[in-house]
């Protein structure tokens, strides 16, 4: 039975399941991936400055996303199968570290609940289609970047460039839009944010984003096209904007710190590729054009 095939009751617990298993995945990326990145431009500075290991030291231990288990950051405790169960294994838990009872982040259940739900609001949207088959993948890689930029203000290339490609790709059996659209739209996407970053730097001497979030955004222009690009500017500023005021009224935050812009730019893609053609036709019949 194919993916297009599978009742919809059957495909929606699927999914749900399916987003649970993978919310719990993406938290290992989440704390992982900048480590291990750290791990390599440690490794890489030592090679270009022609530094070896000091004598005797131990060799690194391995360090991936699958390597080593799992373990309470408090204790060591080693995460158990059925504590690992997405959701389940924090309830059952009560939160706490069967070791030394310390409460565990509900970050873990928070992300992996998010993951589920997105997942089903891609599958209820799209129905069981092949754009809905491609779409949950990007959706989790969204999420996984969301976290880290708000934890690193980092969007890693090792997630941002593979799907900026699948995108690129997808355009060839036109699975959203055309190959020719999809290469425009990187294109406009790269382009729209490098000039307001220069242009920007220009008349401030500061940087206002960084490189990654010119990615990003390019990476949506190969999934969207071109005329979403401009809809995701919008809408993340948008977001930014509403976001931002929330955290200095309610969280005193402080002005003068900067806030990762690419968490903002990965929920209005999110919502242009779902959502983007009702937003720009609402627009035009606001507006009263044709």
């Amino acid at each position: 039975m194919s993916f297009l095939e599978i009742p919809p009751p059957f495909l929606f617990i699927l999914v749900g399941l399916l987003g649970l298993s993978v919310g719990s995945f993406l938290n290992v990326v989440v704390y992982r991936l900048p480590v291990m990145m750290e791990r390599d431009w440690r490794c890489q500075c030592r090679e270009i400055m022609g530094l070896e290991e000091e004598n005797g030291s131990a060799p690194a231990q391995p360090f991936n996303l699958m390597t080593p288990a799992s373990t309470c950051p408090h204790c060591g405790h080693a995460i158990r199968w059925w504590e690992n169960i997405p959701l389940l294994g924090f309830l059952l838990l009560r939160g706490r570290c069967s070791g030394c009872r310390k409460p565990i982040s509900p970050r873990y259940p928070i992300v992996e609940a998010i993951t589920a739900i997105l997942s089903l609001m891609v599958v209820w949207q799209l129905g069981p289609t092949l754009q809905a088959a491609a779409l949950l993948p990007l959706t989790w890689a969204l999420i996984a970047l969301t976290l880290i930029d708000i934890d690193h203000q980092l969007l890693p290339d090792s997630i941002t460039q593979p799907f900026l490609w699948l995108g690129l790709l997808l355009g060839i059996p036109a699975i959203f839009i055309s190959a020719e659209q999809a290469i425009l739209g990187a294109t406009i996407g790269y382009l729209s944010l490098w000039s307001f970053y220069w242009l920007f730097k220009l008349v401030t001497g500061k940087e206002g984003m960084g490189y990654g979030d010119f990615k990003l955004l390019t990476l949506f222009g190969a999934w969207a096209g071109w005329q979403k690009v401009f809809t995701i500017i919008l809408l993340s500023s948008l977001v930014g904007a509403f976001i931002g005021i929330a955290l200095i009224v309610f969280k005193g935050h402080d002005k003068r710190k900067p806030i990762p812009f690419g968490p903002y730019l990965a929920i209005a893609g999110w919502i242009a590729l779902l959502w983007g053609d009702r937003i720009i036709g609402a627009y035009f019949a606001l507006s009263g054009l044709s």
